[in-house]
Order: structure tokens, then C-alpha cells, then sequence
């Protein structure tokens, strides 16, 4: 069985060139992409030019413009660049199936058994990087049989240790004798090494099946992706390189930094499996039609519209789905673009139900002077299940309550939510409580299934509700035969209570602050059947209330 061989890529630029990809203005001075860190901003991704003014990747956005004061920059979008990312994914997949992503500017690629294809990994990795240049993407590219070695010759291959300060390093030359160096270099002394730039290093690197060890020792512990702080604990115990770390106990190493450390070379050695999650494919619907003349009359959209909705349903139907929000584009002969959108209130791959909505609203389709393409899509989907088969007494049962389609009140909703707007369509469900005002939920009608039923009450309800209204009557727990409320004067004929009603003691309800109420339902000689309570009083004073009508 031929061992495992994985290509890591990184696109250090991503940030950059995907605000230039959008630009299309041929723009190439110093430009850089920078994010809030903290009370600063950062520089996250920068151009060759602005690379060349001076300008690093983590530098503070301030010292950059100090440096390039000429320097344009573009706040991180990282939603965007993900995007960007997963295209690139799309787009590495020609060469492998197994694609995964290393966010937030890399790839990972698992080309066991397909160099072949390709002549050989030397030729695939060529390929890779030139339709990378294509694209108009910097790409850097490691091959080894780890995730973790792959990882490592993509970013840090042709760089050696370095101290992470000036004149640390631990074998520089003693003072006695550096006088002796003097026609050493100066980072060979102890200094800091210059600047190497993204495009003096060579795109990609390729090491040898079984030869991970010897393609990684020489390379900076940063390339076992380390957090910073380890690095520099590291560093200044003369831990500089990975071969310097591979020859160290493991017990003490994972004893003094953490299994994190340990863990880290293990995958890069290859002694620790890393396996690389691929990118799930998400099912993309939507279809097009292409005129060979422009239409604009509402009965050739209509057409086309007939021509496209079994086209989008079968693509439903074979992955199961149903569509919940659909899209309906138009393309104009001007360049422009007119969309009209629908959604349902319960996802569906049939075109019949489908069909009525967007009818209501192909009237505010933008035709200008003429369309070239429709586009039909699917943006919002979700999976459908098998039905549920009905028995004989459940049919017989709708049938005798008139109720032949369990569809009906749903493509009502939608109906009315292609007017409306479907947050403007709304149901009541029980809640559990016996606080009056607390005994419902109000919830999307799109987003609910109906209640089967409501539950019984021990007590009739008022078919009106509203918040608590004072009443003027003798402060005493007997009904009251006569008493003013809105205004009126109102005499009692009958009362049927009390119903006692507890607040909830685990909750502060400002309204329930009066204590222990007693319902009543009082009959006037106007006909008016209200609900009164009174309040027995508790951190307010209580009294007689007024909060529903039975109507």
C-alpha cells in the first residue's frame, strides 16, 4: 500500500487579492488588509509593493503608514475571505477529492494514489501553482507524507532558526573572540537576519517518502504551529529548531510545556494520525434559461417560468429537499439585474405550490428593455421526510370537518406572506402557565406547526384580554354591586367566583407585585360580562381590577 502523501497550500496574500479580484482596475501600488486587534488595527494581509515599502504582516497599521504613507487599506472581511476560501477548495478539487480546509489561508490535500494522473508529484505541484497564477493567486506549496511536515515546508521551508531577539543566540561567539568574525556576516554573529520576501522563496517543496525527519529538523520550531509564548520559552532555552526537540525526553518536554507540545511533533513526525476532514460538497439549486431574444411580455416569463420549475424541483427531489425560500433573477440586455423573491411556509418540491407565489409577484420583475437569462434558485432549503400515511378513521374524520388537503392553511400562509411578509403572519400557541396573560406564546406561522388542541381549564376565560385596568369600588374582597370603570357607571346583577390565582413566586413580575388575586365574572345590567379581580395586596396596595371581556 503506497504511504500517505498530503500537499498543504498556502495563500499568504488571500486577503489582498481577493479585494483586488473585485477591483478589476488593474491596481498594483501598496495595499493592505487590516483587522481590529485590541484598541489597534493590524495588518493581516499585504501586497508585493507594500511588502517591498517596508510594510509585515502583524505590524500595527500606524507603523505601517509611517513606513508607506502612500499605503491603501481595506478593513478584513473574514466571512468574505472564507467564501474565497472555499472556492479555492472547489477549484483544488480537479486535482484530489479529498480537500479540506486549514483556515483561515490554507488548504489541505490528500494525493495518495493520484500524482499519477498528473506524471508525478512534481508535475502536479507545477500544475497547481501555475493555474494558481492564473487565477491571480500566491500560493506556496509543501509536500510530505504528515499533515503537520506539509504544513511546515508550505511556510517556513528554506528558513533557519532564529533567536527571537537580537544577539541571543546561543552558540554566538564569545566577546573575546567576535573581534575575530569581523568578516562573518552579521546575523552569523548573533544579529537578525534580513528580510526575505514571499517572492524569493521558492513556491514548493517536496520531500521524500520516509524522509520527514531529515526535511524538517533544520526548520524553526514555528513550523510545528505553536502558539507565540511557547515559541519564545523555547527560544531562549536554546530550543530553536525541530531537531532540537526531537532529541529532548518527551516525559520532561510534556511535563515543563504541556502534551500540546509533544502532540504537535508526534503529528508532524508522523508517530500521531492527523486526518484531514474534506469539504462537504453543499447542494447548490438553481437553474437558468437563455433567450436567443429578449423577452419582456408577462406571458413569456410566465412560460419560462413553467420551463424552469420542474427542472429545480427534480434537482430537489433527488437530494431530498424542499424549498423554503426561492429566488427568481432577471438578467436585462442593459447589464442590470431585477430579483423577486417568495418563501413558503413549510418546505416543498412540488411545483404546484411553488408556482402560485411567484406568480403574485412576477408583476415586479424589472424587464427594462428586454431579459436574457432567468435564473431560478433555491437559496434556502431544507429536507423533506417521508409522509405519513393516514388510516381510514382519520381521513373519514377530515373529510366530515370539510379539511381534504393538509396543504391548504399552509399555502394560505404563503399566500399571505408573499404580501404580507411572513414574519407579518403569526399563530397562538399554549404556554405553561397560570398567570392569565402568560398562558399563550405568539410564534411564526411559517416557523410552527398548528396545536393539536388547547388545553382544558378548570374555569371558563374571557375572550378578551387586556393589561390590568383600575376599578373604583369599596376596598373589600366582596363583589361590588355597583362600581366605575372607563368612566362608566356599571351595576352588578350577577358574580360567579372567585377563581384564586397565586403569582409565580420564582419570578419578580412588576404586574403581580399586588399579591394573591381573586377572579370573579360580573354580569351588569348593560350586558357587559367582565372579569374583575381583586388584589389582596402585597409590595403594592391591592384593590379592585378589571382585565378581560367574555363578549
Amino acid at each position: 500500500m503506497p504511504s500517505r502523501r498530503i500537499i498543504s497550500l498556502w495563500f499568504p496574500r488571500l486577503g489582498v487579492e481577493r479585494v483586488l479580484r473585485q477591483r478589476r482596475d488593474g491596481f498594483d501600488g501598496p495595499l493592505a488588509v487590516v483587522q481590529d486587534q485590541g484598541q489597534m488595527q493590524v495588518v493581516s494581509s499585504i501586497t508585493q509593493a507594500a511588502e517591498h515599502a517596508g510594510v509585515r504582516v502583524g505590524q500595527p497599521l500606524r507603523d505601517a503608514q509611517a513606513m508607506c504613507p502612500e499605503l491603501m487599506t481595506r478593513l478584513r472581511n473574514p466571512q468574505a475571505e472564507d467564501v474565497f476560501l472555499r472556492s479555492l477548495a472547489r477549484w483544488a478539487g480537479k486535482f484530489t477529492p479529498w480537500v479540506g480546509l486549514d483556515a483561515p489561508f490554507g488548504l489541505l490535500m490528500d494525493i495518495t494514489g493520484c500524482a499519477h494522473l498528473f506524471g508525478n508529484e512534481e508535475t502536479l505541484v507545477r500544475t497547481l501553482c501555475d493555474d494558481a497564477a492564473t487565477l491571480g493567486v500566491s500560493v506556496f506549496a509543501g509536500v510530505a507524507d504528515t499533515v503537520g511536515a506539509a504544513w511546515a515546508l508550505a511556510r517556513y521551508s528554506g528558513q533557519t532558526a532564529q533567536s527571537h531577539r537580537s544577539g541571543d543566540a546561543i552558540d554566538q561567539e564569545a566577546r573575546a573572540t567576535r573581534s575575530r568574525a569581523v568578516k562573518r556576516r552579521n546575523w552569523e554573529r548573533g544579529g537578525a537576519r534580513p528580510w526575505v520576501g514571499l517572492e524569493q522563496r521558492q513556491t514548493h517543496f517536496i520531500a521524500a517518502a520516509g524522509a520527514t525527519h531529515a526535511c524538517l529538523r533544520d526548520l524553526p520550531i514555528a513550523a510545528l504551529r505553536l502558539d507565540g509564548t511557547l515559541i519564545e520559552q523555547l527560544s531562549r532555552l536554546g530550543l530553536r529548531r525541530i531537531g532540537d526537540l526531537a532529541g529532548q525526553p518527551r516525559a520532561g518536554l510534556a511535563r515543563r510545556f504541556g502534551k500540546g507540545l509533544v502532540l504537535r511533533l508526534d503529528q508532524a513526525m508522523g508517530s500521531t494520525p492527523e486526518p484531514i476532514a474534506p469539504l462537504r460538497e453543499i447542494p447548490h439549486f438553481g437553474v437558468r434559461l437563455c433567450f436567443p431574444d429578449p423577452i419582456g411580455l408577462r406571458e413569456d416569463i410566465i412560460a419560462a417560468l413553467d420551463r424552469l420549475l420542474p427542472r429545480l424541483c427534480r434537482a430537489l427531489k433527488q437530494h431530498s429537499k424542499g424549498a423554503r425560500r426561492v429566488r427568481l433573477q432577471g438578467f436585462s440586455t442593459e447589464g442590470t439585474m431585477s430579483t423577486i423573491e417568495v418563501g413558503l411556509a413549510k418546505a416543498s418540491d412540488d411545483p404546484d405550490r411553488i408556482r402560485p407565489l411567484l406568480l403574485l409577484k412576477v408583476d415586479e420583475l424589472d424587464t427594462g428593455f428586454g431579459l436574457d437569462v432567468l435564473r431560478l434558485e433555491a437559496h434556502v432549503s431544507e429536507p423533506l421526510y417521508q409522509r405519513e400515511m393516514t388510516g381510514h378513521l382519520e381521513a373519514g374524520a377530515r373529510v366530515r370537518d370539510g379539511i381534504t388537503n393538509k396543504n391548504e392553511m399552509l399555502d394560505l400562509i404563503g399566500r399571505l406572506g408573499a404580501r404580507l411578509g411572513m414574519d407579518a403572519i403569526t399563530r397562538v400557541h399554549p404556554a405553561e402557565s397560570n398567570i392569565p396573560e402568560k398562558t399563550y406564546n405568539i410564534l411564526s406561522a411559517a416557523w410552527s406547526d398548528p396545536c393539536d388542541g388547547w388545553p382544558s381549564t378548570p374555569r371558563k376565560r374571557p375572550v378578551m384580554l387586556w393589561p390590568s385596568e383600575p376599578v373604583h369600588a369599596p376596598n373589600v374582597p366582596t363583589p361590588p354591586k355597583a362600581f366605575k370603570w372607563r368612566g362608566r357607571h356599571m351595576e352588578a346583577i350577577d358574580a360567579v367566583g372567585p377563581e384564586r390565582l397565586a403569582p409565580e413566586w420564582w419570578l419578580d413580575d412588576p404586574n403581580w407585585r399586588s399579591g394573591v388575586r381573586d377572579y370573579w365574572r360580573i354580569t351588569c345590567k348593560t350586558g357587559d360580562q367582565l372579569w374583575l379581580f381583586f388584589a389582596h395586596g402585597s409590595t403594592l396596595s391591592g384593590g379592585w381590577f378589571c382585565q378581560g371581556h367574555f363578549g
